[in-house]
């Protein structure tokens, strides 16, 4: 934002007379501007001396300096310990996004690797926060990197990845073992559990760097099973060495010393700030994962570090070291933030060839995702222009909202509006795209089965008359899938909520050639073929093929649970509790219909005589 836009109040804030005032314990201090606006968020281990260094004569940067003109009013909150005062900061910075904080948005949570307890541990990705019922490995930088971890794992240690409710009931081994990606613990006699466990084990090694003591414990036993003159058990050993050793030459970078840490680079380069998070654990680069802060005024490099681990570590575990790049100014406060977060962490510069080579790997993959974002800004941005002057539209169309219909039959009709998004004020340098989190879904009740256009009239309304009642944003465009039909009741309903918004329908080429699609209107306009190759009907056939897999998604999942309580409701007999403590012992509908009438009967609740109707029913 161009520093031109800030006024600063009209009487200079008196910090003379409020410093004093401060108390010199834990807490959390807010600046608000002349209009009552939220300048910036900040956590101190001593109010007072923290609050006074934005008073000095030397400011680190113009950023700071801009911000301090700024102040009309300061508030604090004392709180009992630096760690309360850290976990109240980053709960202000997310709900309130004050303007001269950096803030990290990540709206998705990291993955890990998860191995459950079971007497045969399984193998499994996970996302979300970790419990104390496994043990969890990472998070990882990418789903791909804990997919391919997986398929290695597998590889090597043969450990099964099937949920639990199909491996209790299976009575052979399935492809997986047939292929060497699982030694069979499903079927008795293929593997002891002891052996199963050893595997296990030597896995959790693998996952914590520990890939020497393994490959030393192969070797060992290779060589053991080949004096017993167990040549095919010598043989599984081999491979599982022959494995490990591709694994480590597969690396391009190792340090051989087996380190878990997080590379941390920041970079300013034509008009974007990244900051790209490196993961390297057991010595392994797992891949990166660059972070495009929203801020204001001029940010330093050395200043994102900072509010990047004050905020990132606050979430998610840290590693033993961070390898920054630049190092930032505020270097004991960075130490401080994560101590107070339960990290015992180490911040250090890369002094180290390996650790200098993952820095400039980690600062080149900054300046191609820099290179991506800016691209893809102008792409958006150009596909826009085209858009506003295809459908002769006012304005740019920041905001464009899709509905679509999916239903079988005319059975569990369910609607989707998905939303994309582009920020009016920087668009141009912006990245724009689906804004997954304004997606709503609408479960179309009372209508004939089939009538479509009774199912777009509902979903409109219902999406806009609660907009308006809750304030929530009206788009610049709406686009239906469907013909004149569907955009002419769409018309009906938004007049009846009084709303006037442009509108288009997307209709299906003769044959549903992709890319023949036309564009049709409530305003008598004539039908708008734009051709595959238009800028404007590409972006269009991208939102519209999104909401239709939303919709789809949606009924697919209401069908699926229709059925599933259909099938159990109508047996005599089968109620709430029944039914729940049913699927729950087989895994779903499916494992309740595998089951034999002795493994139904020994369901809590469920006895022989109930077990026969059951079995009758889904039989």
């Amino acid at each position: 934002m161009n520093a031109m836009t800030f006024a600063p109040p009209s009487v200079p804030f008196d910090f003379r007379a409020f410093l004093p005032t401060l108390p010199e314990l834990p807490g959390v201090y807010r600046m608000l501007d002349a209009k009552e606006g939220l300048l910036y968020v900040g956590k101190a281990k001593n109010l007072r001396r923290r609050v006074s260094s934005y008073f000095q004569r030397r400011l680190p940067s113009p950023r700071i300096a801009l911000m301090v003109s700024l102040i009309a009013r300061i508030e604090t909150t004392v709180t009992r310990s630096e760690a309360e005062a850290l976990l109240l900061e980053n709960n202000l910075i997310k709900r309130l996004s004050p303007r001269f904080n950096i803030l990290f948005r990540d709206d998705k949570s990291y993955p890990y690797i998860c191995m459950s307890r079971d007497d045969f541990p399984r193998l499994a990705f996970f996302r979300g926060a970790p419990g104390k019922k496994a043990d969890f490995f990472g998070p990882f930088p990418s789903a791909k990197a804990v997919r391919e971890s997986i398929h290695l794992l597998q590889k090597m240690f043969r450990l099964r990845t099937c949920e639990n409710s199909v491996f209790a009931h299976r009575s052979r081994p399935c492809l997986l073992y047939q292929i060497r990606r699982c030694s069979g613990p499903c079927v008795p006699n293929l593997i002891t559990p002891e052996e199963y466990a050893q595997d296990a084990r030597h896995a959790i090694w693998f996952l914590t760097g520990r890939q020497h003591e393994v490959m030393a414990r192969l070797e060992e036993k290779m060589e053991t099973a080949a004096s017993r003159l167990a040549f095919e058990q010598a043989a599984l050993y081999r491979d599982q060495l022959q494995s490990l050793r591709q694994v480590q030459e597969q690396q391009f970078m190792e340090s051989g010393k087996g380190e878990d840490a997080d590379v941390i680079i920041a970079l300013y380069e034509d008009g974007q700030l990244c900051v790209n998070l490196a993961m390297i654990r057991g010595g392994r680069h797992l891949g990166d994962h660059p972070f495009f802060p929203a801020w204001d005024g001029e940010a330093m490099p050395e200043e994102a570090i900072a509010a990047f681990i004050s905020q990132h570590y606050a979430l998610y575990p840290a590693p033993l070291r961070l390898i920054l790049s630049p190092m930032p100014d505020e270097e004991e406060e960075c130490a401080a933030a994560l101590e107070a977060a339960g990290r015992t962490t180490t911040l250090m510069s890369a002094r180290l060839a390996t650790h200098r080579a993952w820095v400039d790997m980690a600062r080149q993959n900054a300046r191609l995702a820099i290179l991506a974002r800016n691209q893809t800004g102008k792409r958006q941005m150009e596909r826009l222009l085209a858009l506003k002057e295809a459908l002769a539209l006012p304005s740019i169309p920041h905001r464009i909202e899709c509905f679509d219909i999916s239903h079988t039959k005319g059975e569990w009709p369910v609607a989707s509006c998905v939303v994309y998004q582009a920020e009016a004020e920087q668009a141009s340098r912006t990245e724009s795209g689906m804004k997954h989190s304004a997606y709503r879904r609408f479960n179309i009740r009372d209508i004939e089965p089939g009538d479509d256009y009774a199912a777009i009239r509902q979903a409109v309304t219902r999406r806009y008359a609660k907009a308006l009642t809750e304030e929530g944003l009206i788009p610049d465009l709406i686009l239906i899938d469907g013909g004149k039909g569907q955009v002419g009741v769409a018309l009906e309903a938004l007049r009846e909520l009084g709303l006037d918004v442009a509108l288009a329908g997307v209709c299906k080429a003769e044959g549903r050639k992709a890319g023949q699609e036309s564009l049709v209107f409530a305003d008598g306009r004539e039908a708008l073929q734009l051709g595959e190759e238009h800028p404007a009907l590409r972006l269009i056939l991208e939102i519209r093929d999104e909401a239709h897999r939303f919709a789809i998604t949606g009924h697919r999942l209401r069908r699926g649970k229709a059925r599933k309580e259909s099938r159990l409701d109508g047996i005599p007999g089968i109620g709430a509790v029944k039914r729940k403590a049913l699927v729950s012992r087989f895994g779903g509908l499916s494992g309740v219909t595998e089951a034999s009438m002795e493994q139904l009967a020994q369901t809590p609740g469920i006895g022989r005589a109930l077990a026969e109707i059951i079995y009758a029913a889904l039989h």
